[in-house]
């Protein structure tokens, strides 16, 4: 299909991968309970995006630059790993009101907020460039087409696993937020997790 060898398995790598844990899962996760749903939906659009611009990267050979240019991919790496613990760090404040901070946020910071935790992940280029080559039937390639399906594919599947996520958890969130303190200790444990995972990208 399109030059896509075995386009079931295709999908469900996707998925295997789109459901592993992750600062985008929390990032999903927790814009849901601070804004609700449309916090949520917004911050899969982040990702979404954020995906694009990496896959796009990598069928353009940077992700070989990258790897050519050690300096400039720790930069990246780096700078991922500061904003990922700046986020964590604005909820181990949470007061448990659904936001870390005093001000109501628009759905437009949690799209821009994904986008970015996405996009300042190098590795993810480096990812696509050794995931493609997996699943292109050289016999039946089409070139920019070919990758055009899979990109349309990734999006898909990247919006209905998110969609899907945040209105689970926006169905919890309700519940929890009648609990001020569980609400509290569950903010700063996201918190956490994504500070761990800004210092496991400058460690590996």
């Amino acid at each position: 299909m399109f030059g896509i060898a075995d386009f079931g398995a295709f999908c469900v790598a996707v998925i295997v991968f789109l459901a592993l844990p992750g600062p985008g899962n929390f990032a999903l996760l927790s814009a849901t309970g601070q804004g609700g749903l449309r916090a949520g939906a917004a911050a899969t659009l982040g990702v979404i995006l954020g995906d694009q611009v990496l896959l796009w990267c990598a069928v353009a050979g940077v992700a070989a630059v990258m790897a050519a240019n050690p300096t400039l991919f720790d930069a990246v790496r780096w700078a991922g790993a500061a904003y990922l613990a700046w986020i964590g760090f604005k909820l181990l404040r949470s007061r448990g009101d659904g936001s870390a901070s005093p001000v109501k946020l628009a759905p437009g910071h949690f799209l821009r907020q994904c986008f970015l935790i996405t996009l300042l992940n190098p590795k993810a280029i480096v990812f696509y460039m050794a995931f493609f080559p997996l699943f292109i039937n050289p016999a039946t390639h089409r070139g920019i087409p070919t990758f055009v399906a899979m990109a349309v594919t990734i999006a898909l599947l990247t919006a209905a696993y998110g969609l899907v996520l945040c209105v689970l958890a926006d169905r919890i969130a309700d519940r929890l937020r009648q609990n001020r303190r569980v609400t509290v200790w569950l903010e700063r444990f996201a918190g956490l997790c994504l500070i761990a995972f800004g210092l496991r990208m400058i460690r590996n």
